[in-house]
């Protein structure tokens, strides 16, 4: 096997020289990345037609892979909202003088290379790349082979837009298909400086239980919708439509309905607009009579129907006796991504609000909302569900570190 230690000694090499650019330098390449992807935006099309053709039709994950004109026309527009933000580097996030007259700044810096681990979404490839030069990190992409044609042609785009502007190409670098090369990412210590996943439950606890580097852990989204016995009607159906089926291969998707048994009577009603996607419905014995005859795509419901993330036009119906067994099913089966409440009681949301643990916890708000666009980062390089640096949509704050400047007039100390 190669080793990969030169890709990651260069990439080394272009975080150093990335920390010596301005902020303008940074926005403006930036600019003329989103420019490049723009006018090739053919090329990458037809890149990425030959990593759909290699997947079968009705795979939900199809989605995920597929661009548009459209959607090339969304992420360059990120892009270049990224570029425009407020740079979140050498911010004095504190400041105190000592009684010795040294002064000490915290100071927020680049974590310096970070690697990404990701599965079949070709515009995360990009994404990265912006979030990272904006944060002042070079970056090393690990994509799903399902999306290699894809990743390659944009990454070669990058990086030739890197060399004509006079930057180092290895500030981005497309690590090689194989798995034994995300093996040595995981392991270079000294080079990679933070590896954040992206993906399945399966490729995430692979990198976790493998690095030895340091690792953001983001999360599977096992998302809830909670229907109160004071919701509404129209909300709840309206959100539980929304959150299904916008995407169904995203993980802010709904995978569980949970309803209040006292409301089981709407659920015919909240349910309705699911059928004009044939959406199929697991439901447990209580929801299933209800919607026996009344909803066309109807299956009973096992245990591992819940906390699952499906990914698909499919979902489960869990009934519940009241708030404190709505949020206890919730936390059981969480994966700590999104959960919703539809309720206009304001006292069960509260409660929901402060017992449910999740990274984002909605009131009468679609769980689609879970993104780093919607929540006005420009992008995100993932959702974190742990609770240690950064927690849900990742943007580029939560990709810098700190350290700490010390100033004086020759203190010492005995």
């Amino acid at each position: 096997m190669t080793s990969q230690k030169p890709i990651f000694e260069a990439a080394r090499h272009a975080a150093r020289s990335l920390a010596l650019r301005s902020d303008e330098q940074i926005s403006s390449l930036l600019r003329h990345v989103a420019d490049a992807v723009d006018r090739n935006a053919a090329e990458i099309l037809e890149a990425n037609s030959r990593d759909l053709s290699r997947m079968a039709e009705d795979n939900p994950m199809r989605d995920r892979l597929q661009l548009t004109p459209e959607r090339i026309s969304d992420i360059t527009s990120d892009m270049r909202t990224v570029a425009s933000l407020p740079s979140p580097l050498g911010r004095v996030l504190s400041s105190t003088v000592r009684p010795n007259g040294m002064k000490i700044d915290k100071v927020s810096v680049p974590f310096g290379v970070i690697g990404v681990v990701y599965e079949a979404r070709p515009n995360v490839t990009l994404d990265i790349f912006s979030l990272c030069m904006k944060a002042g990190s070079a970056c090393l992409l690990k994509g799903g082979s399902e999306a290699y044609n894809t990743n390659e042609c944009i990454v070669t785009l990058v990086r030739d837009t890197l060399i004509q502007q006079g930057w180092d190409e290895a500030t981005v670098t497309l690590m090689p298909p194989s798995h034994e090369a995300t093996t040595e990412m995981l392991n270079a210590v000294g080079y990679v400086d933070l590896v954040i996943p992206r993906g399945s439950k399966k490729l995430i606890e692979y990198v976790r239980d493998t690095a030895r580097v340091p690792v953001i852990e983001t999360g599977a989204g096992v998302c809830h919708t909670y229907f109160h016995e004071s919701g509404d009607i129209k909300k709840g159906r309206d959100i539980v439509f929304n959150a299904k089926t916008r995407r169904v291969s995203v993980c802010n998707a709904l995978d569980t309905l949970v309803i209040d048994r006292s409301r089981l009577d709407a659920l015919v009603e909240i349910c309705s607009q699911l059928a004009t996607k044939n959406v199929t419905i697991y439901a447990d014995d209580e929801a299933y009579a209800v919607l026996y005859g009344k909803y066309p795509h109807l299956c009973h419901a096992t245990e591992s129907d819940f906390g699952r993330e499906w990914l698909d036009y499919k979902m489960s119906i869990a009934t519940v006796e009241g708030i404190d067994e709505a949020i206890n099913f919730i936390n059981e089966h969480t994966s700590r991504h999104s959960e919703c409440i539809v309720s206009e009681d304001k006292a069960a949301v509260d409660r929901f609000l402060k017992e449910v643990d999740a990274a984002c916890v909605y009131a009468n708000v679609s769980t689609s909302f879970t993104d780093g666009g919607q929540f006005g980062f420009g992008a995100e390089i993932g959702i974190s569900t742990q609770k240690l640096h950064a927690r849900g949509p990742m943007g580029i704050p939560e990709i810098t570190t700190y350290k700490y400047i010390i100033t004086g007039d020759g203190q010492t100390r005995w």
